[in-house]
């Protein structure tokens, strides 16, 4: 890693202690312990929302380098939860970063964070407070996030009904992931994870990342998936693998874009922008195309 980059680093960890844990948006903050540690995520419901009838949850793991407040206020999760009637939960990772094994990501991955056992007892505590169906729990990340995705979908104790990896992949090998419906959305020109795997020429991690068609391979081969039917619209192409039991793998590339969430806002500052991404691209809303995919899949409990 560079100097200049190892500089970066240092100064975003240190205006993010400045800033404290201030949240100007809609989710409430809550506390959980993983047993060694004070825990934090922030928790949207819709105001209108009933509590009769069980809903689904969605959990969204930030990117390195983000926090649940900047991811809850860049996807436009909540907007989505208030229009189709489900929950949001936007945990922290510790420093920033969540323990996706092999080469990522950062502090958590360092201190060995059970982020695997902190997602399970999210899930616990959100479906008992909140009514949840249990058979429509999602996790959604973007980039170290997306990679923590792949690895509860992986190792994970709950039966997720699905995940939505964007701009992420295997940070180390999963021969037999569990099997769960896919969608994933990466762009053709990230060079923080690239898509055919291998180190990227931007971002922090040392090491080779899986290739985003093997990442997929792994879980359309537990799936008993058809091969993949493709489709092409302007600058988006998306391949989709048919399963058993009803299950999809879903593939979306996005030519000419980078390591971003497609339709997101814009990371603020130069720091963020140098270690955590590019632009997002307009050519597609990544988070109505995850929540379309979700509501189409159940959990087999």
């Amino acid at each position: 890693m560079s100097i200049f980059k190892q500089l970066a680093i240092a100064i975003l960890f240190l205006s993010a202690l400045v800033a404290g844990t201030a949240h100007a948006g809609k989710g409430e903050t809550r506390h959980l312990s993983d047993g060694s540690r004070d825990r934090t995520y922030l928790l949207y419901r819709p105001a209108q929302l009933s509590r009769l009838t069980p809903v689904p949850l969605v959990i969204m793991l930030h990117g390195g380098f983000g926090s649940g407040s900047q991811a809850e206020s860049a996807y436009d999760w909540d907007e989505k939860a208030d229009a189709q009637g489900f929950v949001v939960a936007y945990p922290n990772g510790i420093a920033r970063s969540w323990n996706a094994g092999g080469i990522c990501c950062g502090p958590a991955l360092r201190k060995k964070v059970d982020d695997l056992g902190f997602l399970t007892r999210l899930i616990d505590a959100v479906s008992q407070s909140e009514n949840i169906d249990a058979q429509r729990v999602y996790i959604a990340g973007m980039s170290n996030g997306a990679a923590m995705a792949y690895r509860y979908a992986c190792e994970g104790t709950y039966p997720i009904a699905a995940i939505g990896p964007v701009a992420g992949s295997f940070s180390y090998p999963c021969p037999k992931p569990h099997p769960v419906s896919v969608i994933a959305i990466h762009g053709l020109n990230d060079q923080h994870i690239p898509f055919a795997g291998g180190q990227g020429s931007k971002g922090v991690t040392n090491g080779a990342w899986a290739s985003v068609p093997q990442t997929l391979d792994g879980f359309r081969a537990v799936n008993d998936c058809q091969p993949p039917v493709a489709q092409k619209q302007g600058l988006v192409h998306t391949d989709i693998s048919s399963c058993e039991q009803g299950r999809e793998i879903v593939l979306i590339t996005i030519d000419e874009a980078g390591h971003q969430w497609p339709g997101g806002k814009a990371r603020k500052g130069i720091v963020q922008r140098l270690l955590s991404g590019d632009p997002p691209s307009t050519t597609m809303d990544a988070t109505a195309a995850l929540w379309n995919f979700f509501q189409r899949h159940t959990a087999q409990h």
